[in-house]
């Protein structure tokens, strides 16, 4: 059987973090389809920066959807890791081969992952036993040229048919706007986000708060995700859900204390 007819049969699950209706998720849907049969199913709306939250306290209901004609799929209220969830268990009549979160508007490089909704819904994919890729584009506006992000994902989807995935591990990817300048591995940069809560008061006079901060970089080197950004490259990064520290684990007695 040639590769074409062989890809036609792959079933590979589309999610995000932005919702059903970003350009974003359109356009991952479009490389995917050059791969096998596509399902999307994702948030009904904006859930960036819920990180790997799933939904216990509500119902979780699930919506047909078609956009512009071209794209169908189904809508959930619940958060990416509860729109994978729920794939696995009951809205797909058989298990994907693969899994897509994005193309998310915004990077979701250094300490960024651990607050992403994007990561979470391919690292809940790969908790369940799919190989699975999340997609990330440094640019904010819907309008953003998704194209180099677009090409970076099918270079990780030719490279995760070839060689698998290892067990426990995520593929992280992110690319600025614009054409691909290249594709580099890249490990994640050590950073967090110094933070400041700016206080203000609504017309009823109550107060509330609005989060402002910058990035910081902890970390040196040339295969940081974020300064593979900097240099205009797109940024892969293999990442695990395993949070284990093993370097210091292995260094401790049996017993403690």
């Amino acid at each position: 059987m040639s590769e074409k007819g062989q890809e036609q049969k792959r079933l590979i699950l589309v999610s995000n973090d932005d919702g059903i209706f970003a350009p974003g998720i359109r356009a991952l849907a479009e490389v995917a389809s050059e791969f096998g049969e596509v399902a999307v199913i994702a948030p009904d709306r904006q859930q960036s920066a819920v990180g790997h939250a799933i939904t216990v306290s509500d119902p979780l209901r699930v919506t047909p959807f078609q956009i512009n004609s071209k794209m169908e799929g189904q809508a959930v209220n619940g958060t990416p890791a509860d729109c994978v969830k729920l794939a696995h268990d009951k809205l797909l009549r058989r298990k994907p081969d693969l899994v897509l979160s994005g193309i998310n508007h915004g990077s979701n490089a250094g300490i960024n992952i651990i607050y992403s909704g994007t990561v979470s819904a391919a690292t809940e994919a790969t908790i369940l036993g799919y190989p699975a890729i999340a997609v990330s584009c440094m640019e904010f506006s819907e309008s953003a040229d998704l194209s180099g992000a677009q090409e970076a994902t099918r270079k990780a989807i030719h490279y995760v048919l070839k060689n698998g995935l290892p067990a426990g591990i995520t593929l992280n990817i992110n690319a600025p706007g614009g054409p691909l300048k290249g594709l580099r591995w890249a490990r994640q940069a050590n950073s967090r986000y110094v933070e400041e809560y700016e206080g203000r008061v609504d017309p009823h006079n109550r107060p509330y708060f609005w989060i402002t901060g910058r990035l910081e970089i902890l970390d040196q080197g040339d295969d940081l995700d974020l300064n593979v950004l900097k240099q205009g490259y797109a940024s892969i990064t293999p990442i695990q859900y395993d949070l284990t520290a093993h370097a210091f684990y292995k260094k401790q007695d049996k017993d403690i204390g």
